[in-house]
């Protein structure tokens, strides 16, 4: 985007906000990805007369991917990640290191004088799927935990070894050569030193008790985390990719040990709107940036471009499903599956699986810091943007259609039943306690033994209709859609007196403020409505 004063960025900017939020409210309509319609959208305003958003890797990587990757982090689960480690570790490294391998050495044999060091950098580039896209359409569908678990870990841990495979490759063809060895030793301290950096920021910032329990300034240290850990990272030569997914890990494995509740609430309620704005921003970018691509394309031949775009397909696509398969072949305790015990995946997850490397603004940040001088440099840039293109339009467009046609979805009995199976040893636990507790009121005792067996009785009346459930599907009485209207039109009726009182003078704006965030809160424990 060409320079403009200041009236100009803040009017551009508030323009791409607008088109996010329209985007988003057209695609639940018409249930539609998200994320594919932003780039369709993108592609289009790219083709329009005006400024256009240039893509700036470092820009990008720093503003945009870390505090996304910091955000996906804390809502994983570390241990369901620990657990699969060996399969997320074949995706995550081996998959990667197969991709740019294998397109290092079949790319330039369609296209002329271009090197296998360059060859392997578009490799690299390509070969890791982008979390963001699949991980959204994969819990709209409602996908087992175990895939979502592998395509979460995949996604977060995968970038580190493409960046760090990058970078060796595009060091050898800068002249500076290549050395097995050295690329191993840079490829190991990368991912050491990521892992070290982002673990102990997260965990020193954990115990200042003062972000604990102030609210708001947790919430504003959670937003500044990311940036901080990236930006450390990269400065001490190790992955900022790495360290700013090790820090989300082990802070959002912390947090509900850590954190009070008041502190969770803000953080959380930030980080959506942020996720909002920055997944809308960086792929509203990714469909801008066709017009920078197509015109340096004339000096190739139309046979050079259609092979060097097939065979990066073909890898990239290919390549995916066939070592998936061969993982099953391998012993139980290395297959891919959610944890060693699990049965091996059946024809349709790996295929579903196959499906979910869409490729995003890793791949085309990565290419786009290729030096200027860099061999082919503009038809490797063509090959990543049709890439991504076909897999978030193609795959994006077809993945929710193919879940639902190999009927794999997780049951929604059971995450109802393993809720409420929690609630109730909760509760249990509670219950306990009081009668620990002393020197309470007898009276105040009462009230909250009622309120606890209130809510024993009606987990445990829950769990009953769901142990009567067919097919995994919870059954959804009228009774409950009454009670549960009810309760909402209580509530409604409660802000309209509220509101009432403030409008006559009877209650101040503060006051108003505060009663009306109790009764959002008491809302916002409701079940949604079926």
């Amino acid at each position: 985007m060409p320079e403009h004063g200041i009236a100009e960025v803040v009017a551009f900017a508030a323009a791409a906000l607008a088109v996010v939020v329209v985007v988003r409210f057209v695609a639940e309509r018409i249930r539609m990805p998200f994320t594919v319609l932003l780039v369709l959208v993108g592609g289009l305003y790219a083709l329009l007369p005006g400024p256009n958003i240039a893509l700036e890797p470092d820009v990008v990587l720093t503003a945009v991917i870390a505090p996304l990757l910091y955000s996906a982090a804390l809502g994983a689960s570390l241990i369901d990640i620990r657990r699969a480690f060996q399969p997320i570790a074949s995706l995550s490294l081996g998959l990667v290191l197969a991709t740019a391998l294998v397109l290092g050495a079949l790319l330039p044999l369609v296209v002329p004088h271009l090197g296998f060091a360059a060859a392997v950098a578009l490799g690299a580039a390509v070969a890791p799927p982008d979390p963001v896209a699949a991980l959204s359409i994969g819990r709209r569908v409602g996908l087992p935990r175990r895939l979502l678990t592998v395509i979460e870990g995949e996604g977060l841990l995968n970038d580190a070894t493409a960046l760090t495979v990058f970078g060796v490759a595009v060091a050898a063809v800068a002249g500076s050569g290549f050395s097995l060895g050295l690329a191993v030793g840079d490829f190991l301290l990368s991912a050491v030193g990521g892992v070290v950096i982002g673990a102990g920021i997260a965990l020193l910032l954990g115990m200042i008790r003062p972000l604990r329990e102030d609210a708001v300034a947790g919430a504003a240290v959670s937003l500044a985390t990311p940036f901080v850990v990236y930006i450390v990272g990269e400065e001490l030569h190790v992955s900022g990719v790495l360290a700013v997914v090790i820090a989300g890990l082990v802070a959002g494995h912390r947090l509900p040990r850590s954190d009070t509740g008041a502190s969770r609430l803000q953080a959380a309620a930030v980080w959506r709107v942020l996720d909002l704005l920055l997944e809308g921003f960086v792929f509203l970018l990714l469909g801008n940036q066709l017009p920078e691509i197509v015109p340096a394309l004339s000096r190739y031949s139309a046979g050079t471009l259609v092979g060097a775009v097939l065979v990066t397909l073909a890898v990239a696509l290919l390549l995916r499903p066939i070592w998936l398969a061969l993982t099953q072949l391998l012993p139980r305790r290395l297959r891919l599956a959610g944890d060693r015990g699990a049965p091996r995946l059946t024809a349709g997850e790996l295929v579903l699986l196959s499906w979910s490397g869409t490729r995003g603004a890793i791949t085309l940040a990565a290419v786009y810091s290729l030096p200027l001088d860099f061999p082919q440099r503009d038809l490797l840039l063509f090959c990543a943007f049709v890439l991504v293109a076909v897999t978030l339009l193609g795959q994006g467009l077809t993945f929710a259609p193919l879940a639902r046609r190999l009927g794999i979805r997780a049951s929604a009995a059971d995450g109802i039943r393993s809720r409420n199976e929690a609630r109730l040893a909760a509760v249990d636990a509670a219950l306990a306690r009081l009668d620990d507790v002393q020197e309470v009121p007898e009276e105040a005792r009462a009230g909250l033994l009622r309120d606890l067996e209130e809510r024993r009785r009606r987990y445990g009346r829950r769990l009953e209709v769901l142990s009567e459930a067919e097919e995994g599907e919870p059954q959804v009485s009228s009774d409950y859609l009454a009670a549960l209207g009810a309760r909402r039109a209580i509530l409604q009726a409660e802000r309209d007196e509220l509101l009432r009182r403030r409008d006559e003078g009877m209650l101040s704006e503060p006051d108003l403020r505060r009663l009306q965030g109790e009764l959002d809160h008491q809302e916002s424990q409701l079940p949604p409505i079926p």
